[in-house]
């Protein structure tokens, strides 16, 4: 059986947005789609006083109704699509971080109902990106779609194999073009140790990155040959060149930082963009 695609729902509007893109995504790879949603009994899971009777039945079926109402927004225009729903009584996050061992996606909104109205990405979103053991993708209310371009980002550092692979694969699968995004602010670091002069010529480091990313791709290109590739080094912040180069796009993939701390499981820049960028992201951990 094909490995399925999961989508939190919540019954929101960006998790119905979520709902409708993981349908087209399933539909896409000719993969089952799982929808959950997550019912904790309690706040902190501590029961300090007894439930109304009427309080379980009730919320589980304004939850099925839920779900099935984010089925319909998945399942529209694809009437082969199978699609399955579940309540599990835990924390969304875990929830889904739990549901995402068995999955080759998972799919979330970028915000949901929970958290203040300021915050560009929810507090579970941001704990199954820092957690989850597949892909994940970040679903925005402003994706428009349709433009035939994929943006992926390269530090052209060693260990970005995994990144690379998902790239291509998901360009391949959509007839898409594939922009690989380098950029640099300064001469990077090739390897622990690597001294940089405190004084570099813009023009010839700018030669260097590229000459760096044409070594990076070109194997790939010789993997993927039918996917139309388009290598772009820029001398910017890497947050503000991947958020920039998004709003030509219809999809950003981005590495998640390996090195990252526990507590925030992503770095900086994959942090900025998520937040940030105008179409859906996918994070991808080695």
């Amino acid at each position: 059986m094909t490995v399925p695609i999961v989508v939190g729902v919540d019954g929101s509007a960006p998790s119905l947005q979520a709902a409708s893109w993981a349908g087209q995504e399933a539909a896409l790879r000719s993969a089952p789609l799982r929808m959950l949603y997550a019912m904790p009994g309690w706040d902190h899971d501590v029961p300090l006083v007894p439930p109304p009777r009427a309080w379980g039945t009730g919320a589980e079926a304004a939850a099925r109704e839920m779900l099935d109402h984010a089925a319909v927004h998945a399942g529209a225009g694809r009437p082969h699509l199978s699609i399955t729903t579940d309540i599990i009584a835990s924390r969304p996050a875990a929830a889904l971080v739990g549901a995402a061992e068995d999955a080759q996606l998972l799919v979330v909104g970028n915000r949901g109902r929970g958290g203040f109205t300021e915050l560009l990405l929810g507090s579970v979103s941001h704990d199954v990106v820092a957690r989850a053991p597949c892909p994940v993708a970040v679903i925005r209310q402003t994706h428009a779609g349709d433009r035939g371009q994929i943006v992926v980002g390269v530090t052209g550092k060693p260990g970005q194999d995994f990144l690379l692979d998902f790239a291509f694969r998901e360009a391949a699968l959509r007839h898409a073009t594939l922009r690989a995004v380098h950029a640099w602010v300064h001469p990077t670091t090739r390897w622990p140790g690597d001294p940089q002069p405190l004084v570099y010529d813009i023009s010839q480091v700018g030669q260097e990155e590229a000459i760096l990313l044409a070594e990076v791709i070109a194997g790939w290109r010789e993997k993927f040959p039918d996917v139309m590739l388009i290598p772009q080094v820029m001398h910017e912040h890497p947050a503000l060149a991947l958020i920039d180069a998004s709003a030509e796009a219809d999809l950003v993939v981005i590495g998640a930082h390996s090195g990252a701390p526990a507590r925030l499981g992503m770095g900086s820049v994959t942090h900025a963009v998520v937040h940030h960028a105008r179409v859906p992201v996918i994070v991808v951990r080695p």
